[in-house]
């Protein structure tokens, strides 16, 4: 009884795996066929890069700070020393709460991102949505997102469709 109950649902399961119609995009593609997505990247990138080198200027002067204390350690009285290093540990502080606001969850980069390409995904999305309800598509994978295609045959690729029908030129 358990063999034909499991050789029934193999053959019903096997025609509805069938009768599905799916294809899969490269988001990552299609983004990078994008002008709008080149230039926002760009835009992030440099912002990046900018806070990144204010973050490591202001590590060099901590740094420099330590350097000269240590130096001057010798010279020092007791009071001195105990408001050089509170002066040491306010700027590691302020760093540490600069980095937070620039790269922390929700910081400065992230916002940034959100706002200049977001809004272009969202197009991708978008798009995809469409090719799917036009082409009547049960399924559609996104070949360069968390999902794992091991093997994937070409023909599914509706890569170029989606670029299409937001008015990029596509072919790989």
């Amino acid at each position: 009884m358990k063999k034909l109950l499991l050789v029934a649902l193999f053959f019903f399961g096997a025609q509805w795996a069938s009768a599905q119609r799916w294809c899969y995009v490269s988001s990552e593609y299609i983004l990078n066929k994008m002008p709008e997505y080149s230039a926002a990247q760009k835009q992030v990138d440099a912002l990046s890069e900018t806070w990144a080198k204010e973050i490591e200027t202001r590590t060099g002067d901590i740094t420099k700070m330590y350097r000269t204390l240590e130096a001057e350690k010798a010279l020092l009285t007791e009071e001195m020393l105990k408001r050089r290093k509170a002066e040491i540990e306010l700027k590691e502080k302020e760093l540490s709460d600069l980095q937070q606001k620039r790269f922390g969850y929700e910081g400065d980069l992230f916002k940034k991102k959100q706002e200049l390409i977001k809004p272009i995904q969202d197009k991708v999305y978008n798009a995809v949505q469409r090719l799917a309800r036009e082409k009547q598509y049960d399924f559609v994978f996104d070949k360069s997102g968390e999902l794992l295609m091991l093997y994937s045959n070409t023909k599914f690729d509706k890569s170029d469709e989606v670029l299409e029908m937001m008015g990029i030129a596509g072919k790989k």
